[in-house]
């Protein structure tokens, strides 16, 4: 993957300190907002964060559920403020599509790994169909050896590499749908998923074949949606990268590039407030909710002011409680906005 040119690098850049050996050290600025990237394989979660974290100067930047190497698809990149919302992403429901190889377990459970066991049997449509409905819903599950769940505080990918027999143990996670798509030829099965946190479609691959006696591992791995974001939003590295140079000379602006912060937060309750209690939520504090037209409304919602996200707060016993308070000043995502506030 080419680095990013010079050309991305901000106005300020002509002021900014020499490092030694005469280059030029970008400014970090205000970003505000969601990219939802369409990673590509061979990249890993940590790499594209990072380069997206530099094609906009950011100071901060994270992500919203890990995709492995040989996996694509979407990748939610929180910057700046963005990232007081990663666990609301992280929390909500993926889908996937993948493709199972049988005949090899690996022990990656992807096509990576070195093969394990071996088997010449090869499953029927009908036992694959059979089997699914025992794979969804609340199941236990063991990640795989090569994941980074952390075993006595190393990661299991770390000590699998350096050769150390890994246990780990099963965890309950939920699958809400796994459906069978086609069956391309003997040795091949697509599948799709849709499921909670936590769960290793790899481990569904491996486990499948188990049962089935056929024995199997992931070959393609394309996630289609986290929480809200989903194919409509996602944009690949190209023309995030493109996006970036157009604005750098003057024929676009990065908020046009960016999602709101608050997209992340679709399926929480809007609230309007008046720029005084606006002001109250932003230092911490509560604010009541007066008069006979106060908004009949409890739990959590999204708090904004003239168009302006606030905060995230619980309404309690009629008061709003900030729990996460915003600063969006710099330059804030602003792509498909389309609250109505």
């Amino acid at each position: 993957m080419n680095a990013p040119t010079s050309s991305l690098a901000s106005p300020d850049d002509e002021d900014a300190p020499l490092r030694p050996g005469g280059r030029v050290k970008r400014q970090k600025r205000d970003v505000h907002g969601w990219l939802v990237l369409d990673k590509p394989v061979g990249m890993t979660s940590t790499h594209a964060v990072s380069v997206i974290k530099h094609l906009f100067a950011a100071r901060r930047a994270g992500h919203a559920g890990t995709l492995d190497p040989l996996a694509s698809g979407c990748l939610p990149i929180a910057l700046g403020e963005a990232t007081k919302t990663v666990p609301f992403v992280f929390d909500g429901r993926k889908t996937y599509g993948f493709t199972i190889r049988w005949g090899e377990e690996r022990d990656t459970d992807d096509a990576e790994g070195r093969v394990a066991a071996t088997s010449d049997k090869r499953p029927e449509r009908d036992a694959i169909e059979r089997l699914l409905p025992r794979f969804t819903g609340a199941i236990e599950q063991v990640p795989p050896r090569f994941s980074a769940v952390k075993l006595d505080g190393e990661r299991a990918y770390d000590l699998a590499r350096d050769g150390e027999a890994v246990e780990l143990a099963a965890r309950k996670v939920t699958v809400h749908r796994l459906d069978l798509v086609d069956i391309p030829d003997p040795d091949h099965a697509v599948l799709t998923a849709e499921c909670g946190k936590g769960t290793y479609i790899r481990s569904l691959a491996r486990d499948l074949g188990r049962e089935l006696g056929a024995l199997g591992h992931v070959v393609s791995l394309r996630r289609s949606r986290v929480g809200p974001f989903g194919e409509a939003e996602m944009i690949p590295l190209e023309q995030a990268q493109s996006l970036c140079h157009r604005a750098a000379a003057g024929e676009g602006h990065l908020a046009d590039a960016l999602l709101p912060v608050e997209t992340a937060l679709d399926d929480i309750p809007a609230l309007a407030v008046s720029p005084a209690d606006a002001a109250r939520l932003q230092r911490g504090q509560a604010v009541l909710l007066r008069g006979r037209d106060a908004p009949i409304v409890r739990g959590m919602v999204q708090v904004a002011c003239s168009g302006q996200f606030v905060a995230i707060a619980e309404v309690e016993q009629g008061e709003i409680v900030p729990r996460r308070v915003f600063n969006l000043s710099g330059i804030a995502g602003r792509a498909g906005r389309n609250k109505g506030w």
